[in-house]
């Protein structure tokens, strides 16, 4: 089911989401389709959109949904960092659609997480990956991309595209 995203400034956003446990198991099929169904029908609006937070469609559950060539399911994941290199992007958000933050992420990251199997499973990411988790991954702790600004000059208004 498509969700709302939640959008900046409600206060959802900013809280830490709690780990999934054994009680929520049945949850979590219902809680992917949503993101899954949510994300599509961003991609359809927006023309953008690669994962989704839980927490962004009001879940505080650490979940994350990630769709490229396939599917990727997130559960209770743990992000590390190899090394300390860092870079400038410019990063946006589903949950203020039309501005970009510029931001300093690592290049590099690891993520250890629960598939949607509840599998064990290990990833290790670089570049457009890395960052792109590590910015969904921020959401489980209620920190926005609007948060990590390089400074308080870092934010550009987009023209989005919008497939109405």
């Amino acid at each position: 089911m498509v969700r709302e995203i939640l959008k900046l400034g409600n206060l959802k956003l900013y809280e830490t989401s709690q780990e999934i446990t054994k009680e929520d198991t049945d949850l979590i099929k219902g809680w992917v389709t949503d993101l899954h169904d949510t994300l599509m029908e961003y991609r359809k609006i927006y023309g953008a959109g690669r994962a989704v937070a839980a927490p962004q469609i009001g879940v505080q559950k650490r979940l994350l949904y990630m769709f490229m060539d396939k599917a990727y399911v997130f559960i209770n994941p743990v992000m590390t960092f190899p090394d300390d290199e860092k870079y400038e992007l410019m990063d946006d958000c589903m949950s203020f659609p039309g501005l970009i933050v510029r931001v300093t992420r690592y290049k590099r990251a690891d993520i250890s997480y629960l598939d949607e199997n509840l599998k064990p499973q290990k990833m290790h990411l670089e570049g457009d990956f890395s960052e792109l988790l590590q910015h969904e991954y921020d959401h489980l702790d209620g920190i926005l991309a609007t948060m990590r600004a390089v400074d308080n000059k870092s934010f550009y208004m987009e023209q989005m595209k919008r497939n109405f």
